[in-house]
């Protein structure tokens, strides 16, 4: 199955995201997201390509942040896709039968779509405010995903994202949400890769197997 932890990738250049990745990845990531924003194609590809080479060292899983182009070409492990960026059914299209096309969602009818064109996962937030993205949604809160939880009842993983602590992990889990999304908090210390594992059940040492045909 796909992992209950997802580090999203930060950095004032994009050097430091690959620094901030390696470190996810030595300290036992399964999982990492590319994520740059107002970069010109060339030096995301490049950057992409670098990822690629540090995450497979790791045998960590790589996703790229809206460019499912970039995530074909450098044979990353799958593509995030926002609310305004391509189609899910678009991009699957372009990528290989292997990898993975996830999604952003903010409520319950982003979640419907989402799952509706079969997505692999859904990321689902912001729990709170985070400064890591700008034009935020409107925050769920603990309240708001055991509604949406409730009502979706679904198999497809829902991610848990936006100013996620390590502190706010069990109640999070206890909304009926699959795993988590970090920024922030891990890249201020990495050493929490290895508490969030232990919080979500999810040793890294531990192999994951998503099942692309898996019914939704």
């Amino acid at each position: 199955m796909i992992p209950k932890l997802h580090y999203i990738s930060k950095g004032d250049s994009p050097e430091m995201h690959l620094s901030n990745i390696k470190k996810a990845c030595v300290s036992g990531a399964e999982l990492v997201q590319l994520r740059l924003k107002n970069l010109d194609e060339a030096t995301l590809l490049k950057t992409a390509e670098i990822a690629r080479e540090i995450t497979a060292n790791y045998h960590t899983r790589l996703i790229i942040n809206d460019h499912y182009k970039i995530a074909k070409a450098v044979k990353a492990d799958g593509v995030h896709l926002g609310k305004n960026d391509t189609c899910p059914r678009v991009a699957k299209k372009h990528l290989y039968p292997w990898q993975l096309v996830g999604g952003t969602a903010n409520s319950l009818q982003d979640c419907q779509d989402l799952i509706e064109k079969k997505v692999a996962y859904i990321g689902l937030g912001p729990f709170r405010f985070t400064a890591t993205k700008n034009n935020l949604s409107p925050i769920l809160g603990l309240n708001g995903y055991a509604s949406l939880l409730n009502s979706l009842k679904t198999k497809t993983p829902i991610i848990a994202i936006g100013g996620i602590t390590i502190n706010d992990v069990p109640e999070i889990l206890g909304t009926g949400v699959y795993g988590i999304a970090v920024s922030e908090e891990l890249t201020k210390d990495f050493n929490k890769v290895s508490r969030f594992h232990k919080i979500l059940q999810t040793p890294s040492s531990q192999e994951q197997v998503w099942k692309l045909n898996e019914p939704s």
